[in-house]
């Protein structure tokens, strides 16, 4: 049994005085001119589904223009729940509240995912291994507390870490005993991440494969303790045994010990999760290097569309799928392919500035909403 999300309010929230949308189970598109406030509301579904906001803002940043408070609000309902999520917003901090009760970002995650296709993802490909490790990341801690847990706990070791290698009067015991937190934390990030990766790799191949015929696509993970340089795995796509924890701690000591010197000299952790990359091949070729945009774009088209059907997988229901304008962004096969899935009972809010992109058929099982009008 699915969980929809049904009504969004927004008060004193970016460009929203008080504003309500009530959204479809199916498909919601919210059509307005450019800088109506679109992406605000998308942003607001993504921030009480997932915890956070693609754009990153600081608190104060959310809150609309000459307000000292502000609030948003998601009600969802499935499964013979009701559940509610807000965001209160005042000065520099918000806080979250589920069900009337006080919590943080992580209490609003899991009941109902969200996914998110925005132009910025268009270039996810091409962009530094830190985009790439944060959109797997960012998804994993949606599904798994354990993931979202190793996520944060590894995050500060490596920054308590940093601190201690810039230190001049550096305690080697010390030193030690960080270095075993993040072998610790670090190997057993890297576990999760592989298995997650080998989800998302194996429906994104599909989906690649409807979008490409004639094309084959592969994900693989490759981390930074192996010593091979991003891409250059053999064959490609191969993704090194990581199912032994012990070994891959070995290992990873071992790379320490290697790079202590070149650490010390610059004050920083150069080996470990924060330095994997996930890189994708078409054909065995890196697409970093050899994919045209076209390419590129269907292997991010395919990975968000890999990661609507692993949250299937695992949850047993859809996420709520979000598509901030990208319909303008790609051309008519890849827009005929994402329509094509999401008419798959997914619910998806879709925001555009032209209805053109949608077929007649399409608009008469759809909800329209127009955004820009005075509020």
């Amino acid at each position: 049994m699915a969980i929809y999300a049904r009504t969004l309010t927004a008060r004193g929230y970016r460009s929203y005085e008080d504003y309500e949308l009530e959204l479809a189970d199916g498909i919601t598109i919210l059509v307005g001119r450019n800088a109506a406030g679109k992406t605000n509301l998308v942003e607001a579904l993504q921030l009480l589904t997932s915890g956070q906001s693609f754009r990153r803002p600081a608190p104060r940043e959310l809150l609309r223009e000459g307000d000292e408070r502000g609030l948003v609000r998601l009600t969802l309902e499935g499964e013979g729940r009701r559940i509610e999520h807000a965001c209160e917003l005042g000065g520099s901090r918000r806080a979250f509240v589920r069900n009337g009760k006080k919590t943080n970002a992580s209490g609003v995650r899991g009941a109902l995912p969200s996914v998110l296709f925005c132009p910025d993802d268009l270039d996810m490909v091409k962009r530094s291994a830190s985009v790439r490790r944060r959109a797997l990341d960012d998804f994993g801690v949606q599904l798994n507390a354990r993931y979202a847990a190793l996520v944060s706990a590894y995050e500060r070791v490596v920054e308590q870490r940093n601190n201690l290698l810039k230190e001049r009067a550096l305690d080697p015991s010390l030193l030690a005993a960080w270095d075993e937190a993040l072998v610790a934390n670090g190997a057993a990030l890297m576990q999760h991440r592989a298995a997650l990766l080998r989800r998302v790799a194996s429906h994104a191949a599909r989906a690649y494969e409807g979008i490409a015929p004639h094309e084959r696509m592969a994900i693989a993970y490759e981390p930074s303790i192996f010593s091979v340089p991003a891409g250059a795995l053999d064959p490609p796509g191969v993704t090194p045994d990581l199912a032994d924890r012990a070994a891959v701690e070995e290992l990873f000591r071992t790379r320490l010990a290697e790079l202590a010197d070149d650490e010390r000299r610059r004050g920083l952790t150069l080996v470990g999760p924060h330095r994997d990359e996930i890189a994708f091949t078409i054909d065995g070729r890196p697409a970093r290097q050899y994919a045209s945009q076209g390419q590129q774009r269907s292997l991010v088209l395919a990975w968000k569309i890999a990661e609507v059907a692993v949250t299937r997988d695992i949850l047993g229901y859809a996420p709520l799928l979000l598509l901030d304008d990208v319909m303008s962004e790609l051309d008519e096969q890849r827009r005929a392919a994402i329509l094509l899935f999401i008419e798959g009972e997914v619910q998806t809010v879709i925001t555009t500035t032209n209805l053109g992109y949608f077929n007649d058929d399409l608009l008469s099982r759809t909800k329209v909403v127009h955004i820009g009008e005075a509020r």
